[in-house]
Formats: C-alpha cells, structure tokens, sequence
C-alpha cells in the first residue's frame, strides 16, 4: 500500500509541477493583454490564471509536505497538508468569483472601449495552455484531492478563456460591448461551481466523515456477520487524505475463538470488499470485555 502511496504521490508532485510551468509562463502575457485590451473578462481568465499559479504552487508544496515522514507528535505525517491546500484553493475560488462580480456590476453601468482583435487572440492561446495543463493533471487527479482542486482550477479558466473567445467574436461583429462583463459573470458563475466540490469534499474529510462510497451502516453489519463475531462497535471509518480511508472498531467473538485468527480475518475482508489496508480492530471474548467493562466501573 505504502510503494502504491509513494508513485501516486510522485506522479501528483510531477504533473503539478509541469501544470506550474505551463501555467506561470503565459500569466504575465495575459495580465498585460488584459490591461491593454481594456477587458474585464480578459483580465478576470488573467487573474483566475494567476490564482491557477498559486493554488499549482500551494499543491505542489503540498503534496512535497505529504511525503514528510511521520513522528511520535505527527503519526501521520504531512498528509493532510494536501487536504488543507485543496480547502484553501476552495475558498481562493470563491473569493475570486466574488470580485468578478463586482466589477462586471461596474463595468455593465460603464462598459468603456474593448479591443476584441487582442481578447480574441489571447483567449485563444489561454485555450490552448489550459487544454495542455488539464492534460497534465487529468490522470494524476484520480490519486490526489489536492490534485483534484488544481484541476478544477484549470478546468474553470478553460471555460472562462472559451467565455472570453465567445465574447470577442461578438464584440468584433457585433460591436456589442455589454458582452464582455457578461461573460465575466459566467466566469464567475463556474468559477463557484468548481469550488464547490472541492470545499465539500475537503471539508467532510477534515470533519472525518465516512469516505464516499462506504455505507458505514452496512459496513458494520458486515463486521457483524463475520463467522465467530457476536458484536460490532464504537465503529469508526475516516479518511485520512486522498485514497486513504482508515477504520476502528472493538470487535467482540464468542468465547473460545482465536482473536488474533478472526482479526486477520477481519483485515482481510475490510480490504478485499470495500478497499479499506489502514484499520485498527480490538478484538476480545464476548465474556471478557463485560468483566472488563465490570472492574474498571466497578
């Protein structure tokens, strides 16, 4: 499991890196382009390529503490670092949107000149960037919730470049201006959309909720019908960072089963039928956990 870990991390680390460089080579020609086309949905693809920037750079980071090894203080290393990074980039998004709207309101009173030879032109080469970077990080995604936040990224400047192409071709046969700032609410109308994954996901992992896909409930029973086992509880199923979910539970066998034989067991059907390596199971007789339970409240 640990050697599965490692090459997706490897693989995360190198498309991020690779998206990073992509990405951060055409930002400044688009922020100049932006400014000189005088368009508000230009310059919020430019800034929403900027944040791209920084949430590949905070991924990158990210995924580089995640392979920090673990301590007594820190059992699980950096992991989560990953999940906190995709959070981050959640909100980044989400404020994000926010000033697009606010400026497209402005913009709509007064929407001034707008070059749509140049919006045209670089919303094309945007297209064409954020197309080579979601390909990139399409694959490596499956194995990273940080990954996944990137790509999201890059995914919602994509349709903000292929906004800002439609808006172009309008302003220049058209001459319909309102278009740009239109197009920019839009922007910012997918840019919340692709956010908002991204914070559920991170926030129900740090919340350790069940991972999606584990019926909890049925999981239990599972347990429970186990040969050997006659009860189930204090269950707890979590995830630690992407592609790693984790279990405990205290397991109770009839008298004069092996426990360590049935926990084996246990390890097992938890990993072949819901994909579950990292459990922690205390298991003990029936009628040894209730004189436990006795003497230690007794």
């Amino acid at each position: 499991m640990g050697h599965g870990h490692d090459h997706g991390r490897v693989e995360s680390r190198r498309a991020l890196g690779a998206a990073l460089a992509l990405t951060a080579s055409y930002t400044v020609v688009e922020v100049v382009g932006g400014v000189l086309a005088g368009s508000l949905a230009l310059l919020a693809d430019a800034v929403h390529m900027l944040s791209d920037n920084i949430a590949l750079g905070v991924a990158l980071v990210a995924a580089w503490l995640a392979t920090k090894p673990s301590t007594p203080e820190r059992s699980f290393g950096f992991k989560r670092a990953e999940v906190l990074a995709a959070l981050a980039n959640g909100v980044m998004l989400v404020a994000l949107a926010i000033w697009i709207f606010v400026e497209a309101v402005v913009r709509l009173r007064d929407p001034g000149d707008v070059l749509g030879g140049w919006m045209l032109a670089i919303a094309l080469v945007g297209l064409a960037v954020n197309v080579g970077a979601g390909l990139i990080l399409s694959r490596a995604r499956r194995h990273s919730l940080n990954v996944e936040a990137a790509f999201r990224h890059v995914f919602a400047d994509l349709l903000g470049s292929f906004g800002v192409a439609v808006a172009a071709v309008l302003i220049l046969t058209t001459g319909w201006v309102e278009a740009d700032p239109l197009v920019s609410i839009l922007i910012g109308i997918l840019i919340l959309a692709s956010a908002w994954s991204v914070l559920r996901d991170s926030t129900e992992i740090l919340l350790e909720s069940t991972p999606r896909g584990i019926d909890a409930a049925a999981l239990g029973r599972r347990l429970a019908s186990a040969p050997g086992v006659v009860e189930v509880h204090d269950l707890h199923v979590w995830t630690i960072t992407s592609g790693f979910p984790a279990l405990s539970a205290h397991v109770l066998v009839r008298p004069g089963e092996d426990c360590h034989g049935r926990r084996r067991e246990l390890e097992r059907l938890l990993q072949v039928e819901f994909g579950i390596d990292h459990t922690t199971l205390q298991v003990d007789h029936a009628g040894e956990a209730a004189l436990v339970e006795m003497e230690r409240f007794g």
